[in-house]
């Protein structure tokens, strides 16, 4: 990385008005709102065959997502086209501090866990894949995740939880994904999950081999230079370049855009003039995920539907498109 201390100074001097000090006024929660057709490794021509729009990856769905049936799952997937699918669940049941006294089991949206997970993907290999995950400051947290990763996890996902995001089980986390090159996808909230995203450079910098995927209101409200208010978690109107979000994925190779839920979707439609230019400058960091609740896939009121339409709408060429919908995590993931 050239020049990280300039950086490091310029991070601190630029962030500090915007995201330290602020007091909330009511943090929301995770919005609901929030094959081998053309690859051999990928998909399963059975359940999502590939359009002529090409196959689609996408890394972030919950099972049991809000009570979600397994089958309804199952027929979303397939109709918003989605031909390989990463579950992250989960971690175990704690009622501590980093769970909100338990609100944040089941990542707050009665997602299921690990063993859950890893038995739905036994059923379904060749359209699913899966995440490991665990509450970080519980005891044993890296041997949880790392007897799912052992089996086969692709992702240590998704890390929603009251916690430092440079805290020593934090690290603890980032080590195991960097011994077991898995990334790590973790839900930024201002004063709810990952505390501290204006100093995350520091973990950027002290694990460079490891893939870090950014996701949720805090990581997506600040691709805008001029947000200073963090308590606003689905700001509106048009976005000036230079947000600190825009610069994580600028400045560091290991940083990446999980384009998921209502804060993704917000992100993108905003100010479409500036998604356009956002999306071919980071053209080899986004990646597709749905984190989409709805029954009803393909519908008008579907998450995942929209923020696929919107990147075939927004990218520049099909080479971005195919991209953000698919050789990106297929690149990542090693799929």
């Amino acid at each position: 990385m050239q020049n990280i201390d300039v950086k490091r100074r310029d991070f601190l001097t630029r962030s500090a008005l915007a995201l330290l000090g602020v007091t909330t006024r009511g943090d929301a929660a995770h919005s609901t709102g929030s094959g081998q057709a053309a690859e051999p490794a990928l998909g399963e021509p059975a359940f999502a065959k590939a359009t002529a729009d090409g196959p689609i990856i996408d890394i972030h769905q919950h099972l049991g997502y809000s009570g979600r049936p397994d089958d309804v799952l199952l027929a979303h997937q397939r109709a918003i086209g989605a031909t390989t699918t990463i579950l992250l669940p989960a971690g175990r049941l704690a009622t501590g501090p980093s769970t909100h006294g338990g609100l944040a089991n089941g990542l707050q949206a009665e997602a299921l866990g690990n063993e859950a997970c890893d038995q739905f993907v036994q059923a379904h290999r060749q359209a699913f894949l899966f995440g490991a995950n665990d509450v970080p400051d519980l005891e044993g947290a890296t041997r949880e995740i790392e007897r799912y990763l052992k089996r086969g996890a692709v992702v240590i996902a998704e890390q929603k939880f009251g916690v430092e995001c440079d805290s020593a089980e934090m690290q603890k986390i980032y080590a195991l994904a960097r011994a077991y090159d898995v990334p790590v996808l973790m839900h930024w909230q201002f004063k709810m999950y990952n505390y501290g995203f204006e100093r995350f450079h520091k973990m950027l910098e002290k694990f460079p081999r490891v893939k870090f995927l950014g996701h949720a209101q805090t990581w997506w409200a600040n691709i805008d230079r001029n947000h200073t208010d963090q308590t606003v978690l689905y700001p509106k109107g048009p976005v000036t370049f230079g947000g600190l979000t825009d610069r994580y994925l600028s400045d560091y190779s290991n940083m990446y855009g999980d384009l998921s839920a209502g804060s993704g979707l917000n992100a993108l439609t905003r100010d479409e003039n500036f998604t356009r230019d956002f999306m071919t400058r980071h053209r080899d960091k986004l990646l597709f995920g749905s984190d989409c609740n709805d029954r009803d896939g393909g519908g008008p009121n579907c998450l995942g539907a929209q923020i696929i339409a919107s990147i075939r709408r927004l990218a520049a060429n099909r080479q971005i498109e195919r991209k953000l919908l698919y050789e990106n995590a297929k690149s990542l993931f090693r799929l």
